[in-house]
């Protein structure tokens, strides 16, 4: 049968031996991003473009789904604006002038 070492430290955690544990130094938690300001982004109806050229642009345009842009596209064509989404500011820019780009009126206000 061997012999137990003596040369080994009494300091040194050794498996299953019960001895101390090491602390670990943990990173301090970030603080969490600030939320940008929500804005809409309007669709106006107007007199010049198809409803369907105008659902298909919102499709391309858009995340939203072909049976929603079809639903915003008869709600602009029947109460005159439709809102088709809420983004940042810069988004909604970005959105605009795009829509702009294919003849579609859009305007931006901030979310209140």
């Amino acid at each position: 049968m061997a012999q137990p070492d003596s040369t080994t430290n009494e300091n040194e955690a050794q498996p299953n031996s019960g001895g101390t544990a090491t602390a670990v130094a943990t990173k301090p938690a970030r603080p969490k991003p600030k939320r940008l300001p929500p804005w809409k982004v309007l669709l106006h109806n107007d007199d010049v473009n198809d409803m369907l050229y105008v659902a298909d642009t919102i499709v391309g345009l858009t995340t939203l789904s072909r049976q929603d842009a079809v639903q915003r596209t008869i709600e602009a064509h029947e109460t005159g604006v439709a809102m088709l989404l809420v983004t940042n500011r810069e988004h909604a820019e970005l959105l605009a002038e795009q829509f702009a780009s294919k003849s579609l009126t859009v305007t931006i206000e901030p979310d209140a």
